[in-house]
């Protein structure tokens, strides 16, 4: 089958390409931004990309066409279409699906799915299973939105029955507003947490969770839903009606509980001893997920001692307090963190491990949430345990300087990335920590940042 691939640079249309590859499938594509490293990976396994969505592509007559959700059908200024190679395939009334269809009937069947949902650390927690199904000898599958530092890639087919998905709650395509996550039809299903996020595609926390209701239903009886038991929002989704085996985790009732600092800790299944973890990991965060990641691996016959001992092994995803480098004394970090409560617990997992040091928080509000503003109120809680801030507010639409301002002179706001290094190297002192925080490349932040303070 010849498949090609609209939005493939994106992490999940990359990450499918490559499964695809592997498959025996051959494999074209086309993205806007066609650059390293998601466009040297693919290149070197055989796959050719196109820059640009010109309809000029029809000729290449691949058996599908598979969307990424970075396609729309948007209209430019002059009217014009932004992505005339989709309007060209509607046209011509050529096959076409999207990433997560095509994913599920041609990957997924038949295997056993182990879907990690949730607002935050689906991507850690996916990578956690995926080592321990591996570590247990199991070969499994995955596809993961980060490059788990055990295996170096992102996505792989496996040898065995097994699959580990990250389970996004985003919308499929244009031509499907579903939730991503409804196509994987998992067995073993992982509810991490669930906040509001992506406000350009949902009105309001409760329409988040019908769509994690949608991903329950489709859970079968001798499935089982692994769910955090810290979460409201979680209890009204299994209130809404929840056909499967739960298993819960993370307060004093739940299923699983740790007792211990988050790098040292005794796993409890109801209430007996399980195992222990002690591995390089920081924040509370962490241990709930080794704790959904361990539940989830008992389901398909990993024991929970087994699971522990795996995870001492565990190497964390690339942008996940990934340190950069140190200059002048000052060590910068790199991590993924875009939500208010993403940031929050990923400077306390960083003060956790520092102690007193100073923690300068660099960050910009760049998901489509945070451009709108929806959760600005929420910065300065976020904030708390950094000495000092650094936002880099270029192209927003409202006031960061305002949003802030309950952190005083803790604060400060620039409009541009060589601003912002200038600022903070002027801040930083030996012995500080500098965490940049931000879900796209942040112009290069770190790199800038480690020049000017070595220089």
């Amino acid at each position: 089958m010849h498949i090609h691939i609209l939005g493939i640079c994106g992490t999940f249309m990359g990450g499918l390409a490559a499964l695809a590859r592997e498959a025996g499938h051959k494999v074209t594509g086309c993205d806007a931004g066609v650059y390293p490293p998601m466009s040297d990976q693919l290149r070197a396994l055989g796959i050719d990309l196109i820059e640009g969505w010109s309809p000029d592509q029809l000729a290449l007559k691949p058996d599908v066409w598979v969307v990424g959700n970075v396609v729309s059908r948007a209209r430019q200024a002059d009217g014009s279409p932004r992505y005339p190679l989709m309007e060209a395939i509607l046209e011509s009334g050529q096959p076409y699906t999207s990433g997560p269809q095509w994913l599920s009937e041609h990957v997924l069947q038949g295997r056993h799915v182990l879907a990690v949902a949730g607002t935050h650390g689906k991507t850690t927690t996916s990578s956690m299973l995926a080592w321990i199904l591996e570590s247990a000898g199991l070969e499994p599958g995955f596809l993961i939105g980060g490059v788990p530092g055990n295996f170096g890639i992102s996505a792989r087919l496996g040898r065995g029955k097994h699959f580990v998905i990250e389970a996004d709650e985003y919308d499929t395509a244009f031509f499907d507003k579903r939730s991503k996550f409804v196509h994987y039809r998992p067995r073993t299903a992982v509810l991490n947490n669930l906040e509001f996020d992506h406000a350009d595609i949902f009105d309001d926390l409760a329409a988040i969770e019908r769509q994690f209701h949608h991903l329950l239903r489709t859970v079968p009886a001798t499935g089982r839903v692994v769910v955090n038991g810290l979460e409201e929002s979680l209890a009204r989704v299994l209130h809404r009606g929840c056909w499967s085996e739960v298993r819960s985790f993370g307060t004093a009732a739940s299923d699983y509980t740790a007792v211990g600092e988050p790098d040292a800790f005794d796993v409890l299944r109801h209430g007996a001893a399980a195992g222990r973890v002690e591995w390089d990991m920081t924040g509370v965060h962490s241990q709930l997920n080794a704790l959904a990641a361990i539940a989830a691996a008992e389901h398909v016959g990993v024991a929970p001692e087994d699971a522990a001992q795996f995870l001492a092994e565990f190497r964390s995803v690339k942008r996940r307090m990934e340190v950069r480098g140190q200059a002048g004394g000052v060590t910068v970090y790199d991590d993924f963190a875009h939500h208010p409560t993403a940031i929050r617990t990923t400077v306390d997992g960083l003060r956790r491990k520092i102690g007193d040091a100073r923690i300068l928080a660099v960050f910009e509000p760049r998901s489509n949430t945070m451009k709108l503003g929806a959760m600005k109120s929420q910065l300065p809680w976020s904030l708390e345990q950094a000495d000092l801030a650094f936002c880099h507010a270029g192209g927003l639409d409202w006031d960061a300087a305002e949003a802030l301002s309950p952190m005083g002179k803790r604060a400060h706001v620039a409009r541009s990335i060589d601003e912002i290094v200038e600022m903070v190297a002027a801040a930083a002192r030996p012995g500080d920590h500098v965490l940049c925080m931000s879900n796209g490349g942040f112009g290069d932040v770190h790199a800038k940042l480690l020049r000017r303070l070595g220089s």
